[in-house]
């Protein structure tokens, strides 16, 4: 994170348990939560300069959790993210869409939102109908996953700008 000046990273697969914030070295604090150590867990790493910044830690489940931070008068939301695989039966799959919408609407207007995720997905390489949220030149089909995830990003008015 140093070397590359990266001030603020949403991690996911932590595979730690518990509900916690700790330094981790460098410079650096990671806030996570995870109830198993052997499967999933979320966090969000913070440059140790801005934790004094840090208003809002929500931890919604293994999958979900999100910091809200004033940084320079902005109001940033930091939303961490792990979608179920696939093969993932469809409940869990709609059970992490269902938290991901609930952080997002609790969210108020006029703040700003950043998700770091790894939505387990391919939204496929074109972008015929979905232009106002993904530029064209993605890889692969889009899967049942890729499709959540540009559902989601038209319900929210979001952009898919990275994969």
């Amino acid at each position: 994170m140093e070397r590359r000046k990266v001030d603020i990273l949403c991690v996911q697969e932590t595979r730690w348990k518990g509900s916690k914030a700790r330094s981790i070295g460098a410079g650096f604090k990671l806030f996570y939560y995870g109830v198993d150590s052997k499967r999933n867990g979320v966090g969000v790493v913070l440059k140790e300069e801005f934790v004094r910044n840090v208003l809002e830690v929500k931890r919604v489940s293994d999958r979900v959790m999100s910091l809200k931070l004033e940084i320079e008068g902005v109001m940033l939301n930091v939303v961490s993210g792990y979608a179920p695989q696939v093969g993932c039966e469809l409940e869990e799959k709609e059970r992490f869409w269902s938290e991901l919408d609930e952080v997002m609407e609790s969210i108020p207007t006029g703040e700003r939102v950043v998700i770091g995720a790894d939505f387990n997905g391919h939204v496929g390489e074109g972008n015929t109908g979905d232009e106002e949220v993904m530029g064209k030149f993605g890889v692969k089909e889009r899967n049942l996953e890729g499709q959540m995830v540009v559902d989601f990003a038209k319900r929210m008015d979001m952009a898919v700008v990275n994969t």
